[in-house]
């Protein structure tokens, strides 16, 4: 697998790559620093993203995982920028329990890029599986606009 790191305001942040797409983004440094077409594409959209220039990420992404599990991560990529949806909404489009959405969720490979962080529980704010917890989640949330909720 290859791998780069992206230095943000929300951490550093390793993006990995297998067979030309993303398969992972965490928290952290690199051990190794590659350079490929998709990394460098994947830093550039990130980096964007930090800067406040860039609202959606169009990047080959591969979603390891149950048929559910990529289910629920398309449907997370389909909430706007700055927009926010409640674990319930996905699971009625789904014809899920919102706990196993929660599920899917929490167990997102690419967050930031598969936005995780714009979906809530219904009575507002839950946790999040990236580095730094809840306290990322605001940071993203407000970083985008999505934040007014928390006031």
């Amino acid at each position: 697998m290859k791998t780069c790191t992206v230095p943000t305001q929300f951490g550093d942040l390793i993006l990995f790559e297998e067979d030309a797409h993303i398969v992972a983004l965490d928290w952290g440094v690199a051990a190794r620093e590659d350079s490929t077409e998709v990394l460098e594409e994947a830093r550039r959209q990130l980096l964007a993203y930090d800067a406040g220039t860039l609202e959606a990420f169009d990047l080959p992404l591969l979603v390891k995982g149950s048929d559910f599990q990529r289910e629920v991560c398309a449907e997370m990529s389909a909430i706007p920028f700055g927009e926010t949806c409640t674990y319930g909404d996905i699971g009625k489009k789904l014809g899920a329990p919102a706990q196993a959405v929660g599920g899917a969720c929490g167990g997102n490979p690419i967050p930031i890029i598969i936005p995780c962080h714009r979906v809530m529980g219904a009575k507002g704010l839950t946790g999040f599986s990236g580095a730094g917890g809840v306290e990322t989640k605001v940071a993203l949330l407000r970083h985008e606009g999505a934040g007014g909720f928390l006031l």
